[in-house]
């Protein structure tokens, strides 16, 4: 009898074995099968992140540009497969890549740039997408191959810290009204000095040189002076700027910094070199080599604006004129290298395809607002805001005479500003320009 017992007890016990092995593979597909789920989740995050910001960057003007939507889409998806997925093993395929626009956050359509989105649409939200995801362990029960997948959202919001060239745009009334100290939409103004040994009281004009920390070398860029101010303009500008300076810079001096005071530089004869890369424009002879373009990228047109090119003399960004050259906005999206009545003897110019493969928006600046009386005095001169203008024409020079000119186009943090720069985002009170700004 006691034989027969134990008999029937050997089927029980295979049957408890086969349970307890499915619980315990549901136990490793939770842990293993979700975990894998849960970095694949981050890790699209990051791209459909990265892609946002990315395409928000050219949402920029009112209205926004047609063309303007085609870049951002390419450049979120750029961005985007630059990320991988799966572990780190292999880049997010444009394929899985969605890029649309729209017009708000709390409904209405959203639509893509080939579909034609309108010029009102304002924010850009990125969805990607990874499907096929096989599971390990799961799958023993019943579970197929899963999809994940991610969604951000942003847009253009005025910044707390940011980008800017080293050029001030001065006023005599910095007392006036701001954001634009009397300056007016539209309008040409224009830097002019002569190269005769860098003295300040030979400026004149409504454009300083200067240099925003005079305490310090700017990080990635050696040297100090004439060379540290080149090396900005050739690349993204000054950035992480202070908060803006309502007050004075009495006492502020290079061993003694004022935070939002800026300094003293004089006539710089040396920049003209840097300044004409952002039209395409480099030194030497032959042809621009890629390595030109990518160390000091132009616009995607260089094309100048002048008394001759545009006899209207004013709204050269998006106006017409009676010369019948076409406005900067066309000029960017046909990508029209600069003239050759403007290219500097012993310089040579970037092509039409170099400046569509190479481009960015490089003469669309910001640039702070400053006193002109502080600092054509000698000292340290406050910022009292920033401005967004367009770089109208390279700079040359007649003998030692040489005239820059740029069109005002507005406060930089506006409502629709043209300019958009890179830096920290603030909060609803902020004055800085736009910036890329994740809100969902």
């Amino acid at each position: 009898m006691k034989t027969k017992h134990i008999r029937k007890q050997k089927g029980a016990i295979a049957i408890i074995v086969g349970l307890s092995i499915a619980v315990l593979v549901g136990f490793a597909g939770l842990a293993l099968d979700a975990g894998q789920l849960y970095v694949t989740k981050t890790e699209l995050q990051n791209a459909a992140d990265a892609c946002a910001l990315s395409a928000a960057y050219e949402l920029t003007g009112d209205p926004i540009p047609a063309e303007n939507f085609e870049r951002a889409e390419n450049a979120g998806i750029a961005v985007a497969t630059q990320n991988k997925v799966g572990f780190q093993g292999t880049n997010i395929p444009a394929g899985s890549v969605s890029v649309q626009f729209g017009t708000s956050l709390s409904g209405g359509s959203w639509s893509s740039a080939s579909a034609g989105a309108g010029e009102n649409r304002k924010y850009v939200r990125c969805t990607i997408d990874r499907t096929g995801i096989t599971m390990w362990f799961m799958q023993v029960l019943g579970i197929g191959d899963q999809t994940v997948n991610a969604i951000a959202t942003a847009t253009l919001a005025p910044a707390q810290t940011n980008c800017a060239i080293p050029l001030a745009l001065c006023s005599d009334n910095p007392g006036g009204p701001s954001p634009s100290f009397g300056y007016i939409q539209g309008q040409w103004y224009s830097m002019n000095f002569k190269e005769t040994g860098g003295t300040s009281s030979s400026l004149t004009g409504n454009f300083r040189w200067i240099d925003f920390d005079p305490s310090s070398t700017t990080p990635g860029c050696s040297g100090g002076g004439a060379q540290e101010l080149a090396c900005l303009l050739e690349g993204a500008g000054q950035c992480n700027l202070p908060a803006n300076n309502l007050g004075n810079c009495t006492g502020a001096s290079p061993g003694n910094p004022i935070p939002g005071c800026v300094g003293q530089t004089g006539n710089i004869t040396s920049l003209g070199k840097a300044f004409n890369t952002r039209f395409g424009i480099y030194p030497g002879g032959g042809t621009v080599s890629p390595d030109e373009l990518t160390s000091a990228p132009p616009d995607f047109t260089g094309f100048a604006y002048n008394a001759t090119s545009w006899p209207a003399g004013h709204d050269a960004y998006s106006g017409s004129s009676s010369g019948g050259a076409s406005n900067f906005l066309d000029s960017r999206a046909a990508h029209t290298p600069v003239q050759a009545t403007e290219i500097p003897n012993g310089s040579k110019s970037a092509s039409g395809g170099d400046l569509s493969s190479y481009g960015a928006d490089r003469r669309l600046v910001t640039v702070p607002f400053v006193p002109c009386n502080d600092f054509d005095s000698g000292q340290q001169s406050p910022i009292r805001g920033y401005a967004c203008i367009l770089m109208l024409s390279p700079y040359l020079k007649t003998g030692q005479d040489v005239t820059v000119n740029a069109e005002y186009l507005g406060a930089s943090n506006m409502p629709g500003s043209p300019c958009a720069t890179s830096g920290s985002v603030g909060g609803s009170s902020s004055v800085g320009p736009l910036v890329p700004a994740l809100v969902q």
